[in-house]
This record gives C-alpha cells, sequence and structure tokens, in this order.
C-alpha cells in the first residue's frame, strides 16, 4: 500500500506538534451531529474512545507509513498515542482480518443483554418479563435491580425515564416495566440508512481532508450558505436545491452506468483495469442561527 504524506505543517498549529485552533474548532463542529446520533444510540464516551483506539491504530499503519514499510509498533504508538501494548494487540486484529469491535459495550446494550438472557429475567415463551419498578415491589424481579446487576452506579430512575423517553420501554396497567423487543430490532431500511451514513459522510469528509492536506488535484467540494432567510424562503430554496439535486444526480448516474458499461467491457479486452469509483453527492440543511453551537462563526455566500 502505499504511503500517504504526512500532513502538512500549517495543520500541525502555531506551537510544535499542537493543532491548530481553527482545525479544532472545525472538529468540534464536525463531531457534534455524530456524538448527537451515538447519544441517541446508547453509545457512550468509553465506548467510542475504544473504537477510537482501534481506528487511531489501523489510521497511523495504513497511512503514516515510511518509505513505504510497516511501521514498527513504536511509530505507530508515536504517531496514534496509543499505548505500545494497546497497538501490539490492535495490529495483530488487523492482521487477522478479524473485525475490531469495542470491548466496552454500551449499557444500554449490557442491560437488554440481561434481559432477554438471564433464565429469572424470561417468561416460559422466551420473551423478556414484566418487572416491577423497585426492589421494594419485586425484589430481585424488578428493574431497579436488573440496572443495579448491571451498573451500581447509575439509578434506575435515570434509565428508566431515559428509556420511556426513547420508547425502548413502557409502563403496562399495573405500572410494571415492559421491554418493547422491537426497539432493539432494526426498522425496516435502518441498517441501509446506517449504510450510507458512512459511505457518503466517509467520501465528504475524505475529499474535504484531501483538499486540506494540499492533495493533488484537489476534489470539487463546494457550498452555498446563507444566514438570514426566513422559514418560506428556506422552504423554497429546500425545494429547488431538491429539483436541481436530482436532476444533477440523475444526470450523473446516467452518464456513469453508461461508462461503466464501455469501461468493462474495454478492461475484459485487455483495457485499463476498471477500479476506479466515485461518489457525487448533494445534500441540504438548516437550522435556525441561535441553535448553532456558541462560538461557531457564521458568514453567508458560497465556500472556496
Amino acid at each position: 500500500m502505499s504511503a500517504s504524506p504526512e500532513p502538512s505543517a500549517a495543520l500541525r498549529g502555531a506551537a510544535p506538534g499542537g493543532p491548530s485552533p481553527a482545525l479544532v474548532r472545525a472538529l468540534r463542529k464536525l463531531l457534534r451531529p455524530l456524538v448527537r446520533l451515538m447519544l441517541a444510540h446508547g453509545i457512550t464516551y468509553p465506548y467510542l474512545s475504544d473504537l477510537l483506539k482501534g481506528l487511531f491504530v489501523e489510521v497511523a499503519e495504513q497511512d503514516f507509513r515510511l518509505d513505504h514499510k510497516p511501521p514498527t509498533d513504536s511509530r505507530v504508538s508515536l504517531v496514534s498515542g496509543v499505548h505500545r501494548k494497546d497497538v501490539a494487540r490492535l495490529r495483530s486484529l488487523l492482521d487477522s482480518a478479524e473485525p475490531i469491535e469495542p470491548s466496552v459495550v454500551p449499557r444500554g446494550a449490557q442491560l437488554v443483554a440481561h434481559w432477554m438472557g438471564q433464565p429469572k429475567y424470561l417468561l416460559e415463551d422466551g420473551s423478556p418479563r414484566p418487572l416491577a419498578r423497585l426492589v421494594s415491589e419485586g425484589g430481585e424481579l424488578s428493574f431497579e435491580a436488573l440496572v443495579t446487576s448491571v451498573n451500581s452506579d447509575i439509578r434506575s430512575r435515570v434509565v428508566l425515564d431515559e428509556w420511556l423517553s426513547l420508547g425502548v420501554v413502557h409502563l403496562d396497567e399495573v405500572g410494571r416495566v415492559c421491554l418493547n423487543t422491537a426497539a432493539f430490532v432494526p426498522t425496516h431500511g435502518a441498517d441501509e440508512k446506517a449504510f450510507y451514513l458512512g459511505h457518503n459522510l466517509h467520501d465528504h469528509a475524505a475529499a474535504a481532508v484531501h483538499n486540506l492536506l494540499a492533495g493533488k488535484p484537489p476534489f470539487m467540494e463546494r457550498s452555498v450558505h446563507y444566514n438570514a432567510l426566513t422559514p418560506a424562503s428556506v422552504e423554497k430554496l429546500n425545494k429547488m436545491s431538491e429539483q436541481l439535486g436530482m436532476k444533477a444526480l440523475l444526470a450523473i448516474n446516467k452518464a456513469a452506468m453508461d461508462a461503466e458499461t464501455q469501461d468493462q467491457a474495454a478492461a475484459e479486452a485487455g483495457g485499463a483495469a476498471a477500479d476506479q469509483r466515485f461518489t457525487f453527492g448533494t445534500y441540504f440543511f438548516t437550522e435556525r442561527v441561535a441553535d448553532e453551537p456558541a462560538g461557531e462563526p457564521t458568514q453567508g455566500g458560497r465556500a472556496p
């Protein structure tokens, strides 16, 4: 695998080794909606931290090589900041092609696993047993006991209020806590949406990072943004964006289909390998200016 260029000095900040304040602000803004998504799905900071540890090792190992040579564990540790012992473990997983999954299980998943996996919490037909809310009401067969068995540092009332809000559980006619098992089975299309979340955001971010690291040639990565509009004007622009965006997508799609047919035929005849992929996308987003995170600068016009 070819080596990617080292990040330019401009991205290291004024202080040696330190990121620029502008980059930190950009990362905070970029990550904010993703953190919101993770919290909505029970992915906590410890879980994300474990996930990122494996990802930092993977990127440092693959994209920051010197002279195209595999880096040592010490260099990966230096580049990534991950302890060398963890680097060795995670690189062995990379070499084995096993998926690197976080070892920290989200608390919500732990609770559900206990509820649906422990015989005492199940009915005869294998479905999760409705649980009394408090130990004083149901003893071991209570929601409070279930939460305490997984994590004694969190109050069951906090979990119950959150799960009622998210539709994970409901209360029956006598006030028992009932697990909505459907809440933990992906709804129709959920996996597909998650796939495109990763695909589209990855490719958009990859294009922007390529440009920020002075990659050649630069990718097209533009947007139009204004911040003093009425809801009515935004709705008109939304419809216009959808119409024009779909026209562009359909035109690119047709051209790509035709090109793929021709390229595959040429490759089978001994021509250039048809091994390139591309993504072209369009998006629209709106919110009240007052809802933006504090300290975020706003400006109108087209991004350079």
